[in-house]
């Protein structure tokens, strides 16, 4: 049995004029609200011992953003370990979307913290399309390492 927290997800890119952008989601609930910087991530989420990593990068994709994941061809951009210990697993695929059909999924935390009360908060609160260097600028910094093996692969 496996204890480690891991995670799995997609990294969607796309070839716009001005050079390759990427889809990145700002993580929702109370604690990011007013964080830019290392508040962006690429959507994925946790799985167990039973789930491939690939199965579960599509299921967070659906669960995160409320759409289908795309078809496109999975390009494997390998794994990192986050500073809190989780070790996420990241594909890129070539797609686009517009990010206004998203609809994120949600979670539920007590809030405030202490007061017993429970509220319900987006899983993404925003998702953009961003160039490499803006995506690099406002990302959780062990996932940046994704952009450079996505930029080796373009």
């Amino acid at each position: 049995m496996t204890y480690k927290k891991r995670s799995a997800g997609l990294l969607l890119f796309r070839r716009a004029p001005e050079g390759v952008e990427v889809l990145l989601g700002h993580m929702g609930g109370p604690f990011w609200t007013r964080r830019e910087a290392g508040a962006w991530t690429v959507p994925k989420g946790e799985y167990e011992d039973g789930e491939g990593p690939w199965e579960a990068a599509r299921r967070e994709f659906r669960e995160e953003l409320g759409l289908a994941p795309p078809d496109g061809v999975p390009v494997p951009l390998g794994s990192v370990v986050q500073s809190g210990g989780k070790h996420v697993t990241v594909w890129a695929v070539e797609s686009d979307l517009d990010p206004a059909d998203v609809v994120p999924g949600t979670f539920t935390m007590e809030w405030p913290r202490g007061s017993g009360r429970t509220a319900e908060f987006p899983e993404l609160d925003r998702v953009a399309w961003l160039g490499l260097d803006a995506a690099r600028s406002v990302m959780v910094k062990a996932q940046t390492v994704f952009l450079d093996r996505l930029a080796e692969h373009v």
